[in-house]
């Protein structure tokens, strides 16, 4: 299999946030996270789940979107990807250029926006 791709960015909208995305088949699953990823364990990041996008926009940049870290992830959580996160809860490593290390995904609510916690696990 080859290596999923990741991408986080700046992303200058009504609020300044960080779109976080995970390659996840032919896609790219997206979380805004308001204050962008946290590199501290004791820190949970809020993340509200947003459409899927096309892995194009991976590489995409414009007037108010810039690249912050770009990379390769793999899951940390056994058995499917996409069964993880229907069940709402994900851990994986990234292999970026700023971000290196484990996190884990954990839905905190449904609904049409369903909302996420990010968090930094301890690499040891």
């Amino acid at each position: 299999m080859s290596a999923r791709r990741f991408v986080i960015q700046q992303h200058a909208a009504r609020t300044l946030h960080y779109d976080f995305r995970l390659q996840v088949g032919r896609v790219l699953k997206s979380w805004a996270v308001p204050k962008g990823l946290s590199t501290d364990p004791k820190v949970k990041r809020l993340a509200v789940q947003v459409a899927d996008h096309a892995l194009s926009h991976a590489d995409y940049e414009g007037p108010r979107v810039v690249i912050c870290d770009r990379g390769t992830w793999r899951a940390l959580t056994k058995g499917s990807v996409k069964r993880a996160l229907e069940d709402g809860h994900l851990s994986f490593w990234l292999e970026g250029q700023r971000f290196r290390g484990g996190w884990t995904l954990q839905r905190t609510s449904a609904g049409a926006k369903p909302q996420w916690l990010i968090v930094k696990r301890r690499d040891d």
